[in-house]
């Protein structure tokens, strides 16, 4: 059981107002977006590389740095994370090998100078779901040292069986993106597979990208994990312009579709083993990438999960992926 548990988290770590009469779904433009006056830089998902930072985190900054990435994407659990977390995750960063939590024996403020130093930006941060409803206060003002623009829920176990809790989701997103305003960041929600299952008539991904305020909220767009589930990221990026501000870029080695609904770890982990580096497999990458920079794309991040040569990715990766551009 206890295994079970910190599998699951580390695939986290990656009446309301709703149903109110009258409410009207909320555009998926956000104002103020100019698509061809953005700048896209590529950047790191550090969960693809966690023994590398894990080991010695301010060489592996500098690599990243000189092989051309521009940004970090940071994984938790944080200092700042709930203590219910951190529980949560020591089992599983005991299986993987690693010491440290974030930030790898560096204190935040450590890590903020030495991005500084190299150059590079977090502009994103993943969280948990956790730690923003029981210490949103604490989460913002510690990840606030590092100047991010977002805080990402990459996942959800619970609390998305069906149409209702997704309502209730979407609300507590805008609530949390509106208490993030306060600090200059936006809340952004990761998909993860299950968002495409029809229920009473709607696909949940519909439902959140047009009831949450994209003055608040933003999404993630993993392209794995959309194409596991069958669906399109290209449609998606054409259909919601402005609302998926950062991608996870990988690839598959072969075709892959989740064996039920997507919605459990083992079907998550079941793809871990196909996923290769973006540009070496079968998914439409180069027109994935350049369909989300124009649809108002800012940041595009490599993620491989757990690449198995890691500083192999990291060079092929950003080489493919600037042929792309």
């Amino acid at each position: 059981m206890k295994r079970r548990s910190a599998i699951k988290y580390a695939i986290l770590s990656t009446g309301s107002l709703l149903l109110a009469s009258g409410f009207r779904p909320f555009e998926g433009v956000a104002a103020g977006l100019s698509a061809s006056a953005a700048k896209t830089d590529f950047g790191v998902q550090l969960f693809t590389i966690p023994g590398m930072v894990d080991k010695d985190f301010r060489e592996t900054l500098k690599t990243i740095r000189e092989i051309g990435y521009k940004e970090v994407e940071f994984f938790g659990p944080y200092p700042f994370s709930a203590d219910e977390t951190k529980e949560q995750w020591a089992p599983m960063k005991s299986m993987l090998g690693l010491k440290n939590d974030a930030f790898y024996g560096f204190t935040v403020q450590e890590t903020a100078q030495m991005l500084k130093d190299f150059n590079l930006t977090a502009p994103s941060l993943h969280a948990d779901i956790t730690s923003m409803r029981k210490g949103m206060a604490k989460m913002l003002d510690g990840a606030s040292v590092l100047n991010p623009k977002y805080l990402v829920i990459p996942a959800l176990i619970e609390g998305r069986s069906n149409l209702d809790d997704y309502k209730k989701l979407a609300e507590e997103f805008n609530r949390f993106g509106e208490q993030m305003s306060s600090y200059n960041m936006k809340f952004v929600y990761h998909n993860h597979g299950y968002e495409h299952i029809e229920m009473d008539g709607q696909i949940p991904m519909d439902f959140l990208l047009q009831h949450t305020d994209p003055n608040f909220v933003q999404f993630e767009l993993d392209i794995f994990w959309m194409r596991a589930a069958g669906a399109d990221p290209v449609e998606f990026l054409k259909k919601y312009p402005n609302r998926f501000m950062m991608l996870h870029l990988k690839d598959a080695s072969e075709s892959f579709r989740f064996s039920g609904d997507g919605g459990s770890p083992d079907q998550w982990m079941a793809g871990f083993s196909k996923m290769s580096d973006p540009g070496d497999g079968v998914l439409n990458v180069k027109e994935i990438m350049q369909t989300a920079i124009k649809s108002g794309a800012r940041h595009l991040f490599l993620e491989r999960d757990l690449a198995p040569e890691p500083l192999k990715t990291l060079k092929n990766s950003f080489k493919n992926l600037k042929r792309f551009s």
